[in-house]
């Protein structure tokens, strides 16, 4: 009965500890999980965990299409020249799987 009793208080003791310690992301650099959703100062340098064939099927799930010149720059960017309708641009996806193009 001792163990219980002392097993008990130790988890309510505890207990708060960890609550307060989860993992919470901040509003400023939310996780992003579609395409069609970025972060308003998008792209954000950081380690990309994205490979290449997925940085590339983000880009065309956004709408893009004849992806080229595709590659990770050292801020953790992937970055590619794109087809969007009839225009083409330069496409950026970072680590939170935000999609951004600039004119060319």
């Amino acid at each position: 009965m001792r163990i219980i009793t002392l097993a008990l208080a130790s988890a309510i003791a505890f207990a708060p500890t960890f609550a307060f310690s989860q993992d919470t992301k901040s509003p400023e650099t939310p996780a992003v999980s579609a395409p069609q959703t970025n972060n308003s100062s998008a792209p954000v340098a950081g380690k990309n965990s994205f490979t290449e064939e997925q940085a590339k099927e983000r880009f065309e799930e956004a709408g893009y299409s004849q992806i080229s010149d595709l590659k990770l720059t050292e801020a953790g960017i992937w970055e590619a020249t794109a087809m969007n309708g009839a225009n083409k641009v330069s496409v950026q996806l970072d680590y939170q799987g935000n999609v951004t193009k600039q004119a060319m």
